[in-house]
C-alpha cells in the first residue's frame, strides 16, 4: 500500500512539493509513461500544429479540473499558462531563446499531464493531480533560467501572444 503525503505552499508563485513513499517525482520520471511522453515530445518538435493542440488539451484539462482541489488546480493553471506562453512565443518565431532540452521537457511534461493514463489516476480526488503537479513543478525548476529569460523578454516589450 502506498502512503502519500503532499504538502503545498504557495508564496510569490513558488510551489514546494514534499512527498514521501519513495519520492513520487522519481517514480514519475522513471515511469514508462513519462519515458513514452519524452519520446513523443521528440517527434513533436518542429510541428507547431501538434504543439498547439497539446497546449489546448492541457489548458482544457486544467479548466475542467477546477472542481477538484482548488489549490492544486490553481497552481497547475498558473504554471501551464506560463509554459503555454513560452511555447506560443517560440512557435510564432517571436522568441527564439529556448534550448531544445527545454522544449523537450515542457512538451514531455504536458504530454504526461494530458495523458489519461499516468502514475496516479486523475479521477482520484486531490491525489489524482499530485503526480502531474510534481512533474510540472520539477520542469519549472529545471528550466528556471529559461523561464527568467522569457519573463524578462515579455517585460521588455514582447508582442502579445496570449
Amino acid at each position: 500500500m502506498m502512503i502519500l503525503i503532499i504538502w503545498f505552499q504557495d508564496f510569490s508563485s513558488n510551489i514546494k512539493v514534499k512527498m514521501s513513499d519513495k519520492d513520487l517525482l522519481k517514480k514519475v520520471l522513471n515511469s514508462i509513461i513519462f519515458k513514452a511522453a519524452t519520446g513523443k515530445a521528440g517527434k513533436m518538435l518542429g510541428n507547431s500544429r501538434l504543439i498547439l493542440g497539446l497546449l489546448k488539451d492541457a489548458l482544457t484539462k486544467i479548466t475542467n479540473s477546477k472542481s477538484e482541489s482548488s489549490g492544486v488546480v490553481s497552481a497547475l493553471m498558473g504554471k501551464i499558462s506560463l509554459l503555454g506562453r513560452m511555447l506560443k512565443a517560440y512557435i510564432s518565431g517571436q522568441y527564439k531563446d529556448l534550448p531544445t532540452k527545454t522544449l523537450l521537457r515542457i512538451l514531455a511534461s504536458l504530454i504526461y499531464f494530458v495523458s489519461p493514463i499516468d502514475l496516479i489516476p486523475d479521477f482520484l480526488p486531490v491525489l489524482g493531480l499530485s503526480d502531474d503537479l510534481a512533474l510540472i513543478v520539477w520542469v519549472m525548476g529545471s528550466i528556471n533560467n529559461d523561464i527568467e529569460r522569457f519573463e524578462e523578454w515579455e517585460k521588455t516589450g514582447a508582442i502579445d501572444i496570449s
